[in-house]
């Protein structure tokens, strides 16, 4: 085996070990428009313990929605090392990375990404669908999803019979259902009214009270400081990165 493919291993074994889940080295995203270099993500080197529940927040422009692609394998950096799980995916072909985005990665949406005519139940079995998961099993897991966020008794509507808050917590429940290592919403709140919006974020306050980590995207102060913790996101680098509970 290659000396780098070695020590990649033993890194990731290392960082399995410190219960770290993501791990950023000196990330890069850059873009050529024209002549130009866009760096839109510019050396980013951030850990995120299993368990943790962090906000990334900054500005419109700021990099945080590219490196949130970054980090939910959604895209390849232009340069430098991510790890999730202990897993070196910034090296992984697109096929690899579909399947840790299906097997590692939950994601929440502000637009919710439901399908239209499907009920709540067959929107949160679609990940075990893609999974291969038997259909008794799926039906079992897609029901135990629905009843952690309060949802069982809508299980058989469809989004256009469900209010804002209710279809956001069928997205949150199709996230869970394959037990992702990190449960990543970008912009949860953003279609909601104030009073559903801090309804969902007290949902995912429960939701890492149970152990899952949670990293959520965000430009607004006050959706950040749900998080326990928040990196300020400024020109591709990271500006700040607190602790706020």
């Amino acid at each position: 085996m290659p000396q780098v493919a070695t020590e990649a291993i033993e890194r990731g074994e290392q960082l399995r070990r410190d219960g770290i889940v993501i791990r950023t080295y000196d990330l890069w995203k850059t873009y050529i428009m024209g002549d130009q270099e866009i760096h839109a993500v510019s050396g980013v080197d951030i850990e995120i313990h299993r368990g943790e529940y962090v906000a990334i927040m900054g500005p419109s422009g700021s990099g945080k929605s590219t490196l949130m692609n970054l980090i939910g394998c959604l895209d390849t950096p232009t340069k430098g090392q991510y790890y999730i799980n202990g897993r070196l995916v910034s090296e992984m072909t697109d096929d690899e990375l579909a399947r840790i985005r299906n097997k590692e990665i939950g994601f929440v949406f502000q637009t919710f990404n439901l399908l239209a005519r499907a009920t709540s139940l067959h929107n949160v079995e679609l990940p075990l669908i893609y999974a291969g998961a038997a259909s008794d099993v799926r039906q079992q897991r897609a029901k135990t999803s629905l009843r952690k966020v309060d949802l069982e008794d809508r299980m058989y509507h469809k989004p256009s019979e469900l209010s804002g808050g209710q279809r956001q917590r069928v997205a949150i429940a199709r996230a869970l259902v394959n037990d992702p290592s990190i449960l990543l919403a970008d912009e949860p709140t953003g279609n909601l009214d104030s009073a559903t919006g801090v309804e969902i974020m007290g949902l995912f306050e429960n939701l890492h009270r149970q152990g899952n980590t949670i990293v959520l995207v965000t430009h607004e102060h006050d959706i950040a400081l749900h998080a326990h913790r928040v990196i300020h996101i400024r020109d591709g680098k990271v500006e700040k990165d607190e602790r706020v509970k």
